[in-house]
């Protein structure tokens, strides 16, 4: 069964997920991050700028040659489902993905924004619908 974290409250969600993939990329975990355009652009971005010491390897998909997506632990894209995918996903705001059996461990960082919390619980409530249990990190508002 899938593992399902939530991450909220969260001042600086492109922040906040350049650390946890730094971290991931660190243990060998590939991952998945679903997101809008505009915020895997800012993302994309922070991953090379984030940390003057720090490179994470990070590809955006569909796009990159399967070679080279097979050996790049962190993969950005707009939705799941894409073969190949690495088994944990990390949600910036995507839709909740529909298809879980995929997915080994999700972690959804949501924003202290009132629209994205709100996003936020509607995707808490479709996995609790699913029968998922979720764990709960609630930020402070300056926590990031």
């Amino acid at each position: 069964m899938t593992e399902v974290e939530f991450h909220t409250g969260v001042a600086d969600p492109t922040a906040f997920a350049c650390r946890l993939l730094r971290k991931a990329c660190r243990a060998g975990v590939r991952v998945l991050v679903t997101a809008s355009p505009a915020t895997l652009v800012a993302l994309d971005r922070a991953l090379w700028t984030f940390d003057e010491r720090d490179f994470v390897p990070h590809v955006r998909q569909p796009g990159a040659s399967a070679p080279v997506a097979e050996r790049t632990p962190i993969w950005l894209a707009t939705h799941g489902g894409l073969p190949g995918a690495p088994r944990v996903l990390v949600n910036l705001g995507a839709e909740a993905p529909q298809d879980l059996d995929a997915v080994e461990r999700l972690i959804e960082i949501v924003s202290a924004d009132a629209d994205e919390a709100d996003r936020g619980r509607s995707r808490w409530r479709a996995y609790k619908a699913r029968g998922l249990e979720i764990v709960h990190h609630r930020r402070a508002a300056a926590g990031g």
